[in-house]
C-alpha cells in the first residue's frame, strides 16, 4: 500500500522535507494587510523587519477547510492513503480544520494532533516516514504515532521574551525583570500545551550548556535515531555550543540543525534555541 506523509509548514524539517518525501502545507502569515504562506513566499528576516519597523507581531491563520480537502486530494494522487499532521491543537486551529476535511476521503486520510510544534512535530513526521519505508501500514503507523506523540521532548530556550511579550504570553513586568537580570525562562510542552519551567540565569552561550546537561539528567533513556537543534536565526557559536554538548552527552546517530520557520519565528522571536528528541518512559 502506497502511502503519503504529509504536515503542516511548521514541522521545521527544511531540507529534510524533499529528502524524505514529505508534503507540506503552508500555514498563514499576515504582515499587516499582506498575507504570505510560511515557507513558500516569506522567511524569517521579513518576520524581524516586519517586527522591527510596526512594534507589533504578524498574525499567523490556519488553511481552511477547503483548502484542506484540495491539498488532500492533491496530495493523494498515486497514494493509497494519507498521513497528515498538524500543530498542537491548543496552539492553532489546523487540525480541527484538517480533520473535517479528511471526512470527505472515506478513510482514505489520516490526521494526528502531533501535540508539539516544530521539530517536535517533525520528530513524528520522520519516525511515520521511517515506518512507512519499512513497510507498515497506515493503521501501524498511526497507533505507533499516537503513543510516540507523548514522548517527544519538545522544550526551547529564548534568547528575548519581546515577542513572547507582543504575543500576551508574559506579561510587561516579567520581560522587564527576565531583561533586567538576563532570565531566560524554559518552555516545553506539556498535552500540547506551552508552559514554563526553569529560570536560567546569565548569556545565552553558557546558559545553553545548562539547558542540555538538565535534559540529559531528565531524559536518561531516549530513542537514539535522531535528535534536532532547531533554533530561530541563532548565532552560530551558540548553534555550534548546543551541537557540541549533546554529541558530548548523548549517543544520538544524527544531530540534524534547522530554522524554524515563519509560524514559530513569529511567536519565540530571534535568538530562541531548543534540543528537541523522543525519549523513552
Amino acid at each position: 500500500m502506497a502511502i503519503r506523509i504529509t504536515s503542516d509548514s511548521t514541522c521545521d524539517l527544511n531540507h529534510l522535507i524533499k529528502e524524505r518525501n514529505i508534503g507540506i502545507m503552508p500555514l498563514q502569515v499576515n504582515l499587516g494587510e499582506n498575507a504570505f504562506r510560511d515557507g513558500v513566499d516569506i522567511t524569517p528576516e521579513d518576520i524581524f523587519k516586519f517586527v522591527d519597523e510596526t512594534k507589533v507581531l504578524p498574525k499567523t491563520a490556519a488553511p481552511s477547510i477547503g483548502e484542506y480537502e484540495e491539498f488532500f486530494k492533491k496530495e493523494l494522487e498515486g497514494y493509497d492513503s494519507l498521513i497528515h499532521f498538524n500543530i498542537s491543537s491548543k496552539s492553532s486551529g489546523s487540525y480541527n480544520f484538517a480533520k473535517q476535511a479528511a471526512e470527505s476521503f472515506g478513510g482514505k486520510v489520516r490526521v494526528i494532533d502531533s501535540k508539539a510544534l516544530s521539530s517536535g512535530q517533525g520528530l513524528l513526521v520522520l519516525k511515520s516516514a521511517d515506518m512507512r519505508d519499512e513497510g507498515k501500514s497506515a493503521e501501524e503507523i498511526e497507533k505507533e504515532i499516537l503513543v510516540l506523540r507523548d514522548r517527544v521532548n519538545t522544550s526551547f530556550v529564548p534568547d528575548s521574551l519581546d515577542y513572547l511579550h507582543k504575543g500576551g504570553r508574559v506579561s510587561g513586568m516579567v520581560k522587564t525583570v527576565a531583561s533586567m537580570f538576563k532570565i531566560h525562562p524554559l518552555i516545553y510542552m506539556e498535552d500540547g500545551q506551552l508552559i514554563p519551567g526553569k529560570k536560567y540565569k546569565g548569556k545565552m552561550s553558557f546558559l545553553i550548556k545548562q539547558y542540555v546537561e538538565d535534559l540529559k539528567a531528565q531524559y536518561p533513556n531516549y530513542d537514539k535515531s535522531r535528535c534536532f537543534v532547531t533554533h530561530s536565526s541563532a548565532d552560530k557559536e551558540l548553534v555550534d555550543a548546543a551541537k557540541e554538548k549533546v554529541k558530548e552527552l548523548f549517543e544520538f546517530d544524527e544531530i540534524i540543525e534547522t530554522v524554524a520557520g515563519s509560524i514559530i519565528t513569529s511567536h519565540c522571536g530571534r535568538g530562541t534555541l531548543g534540543v528537541l528528541f523522543i525519549y523513552n518512559k
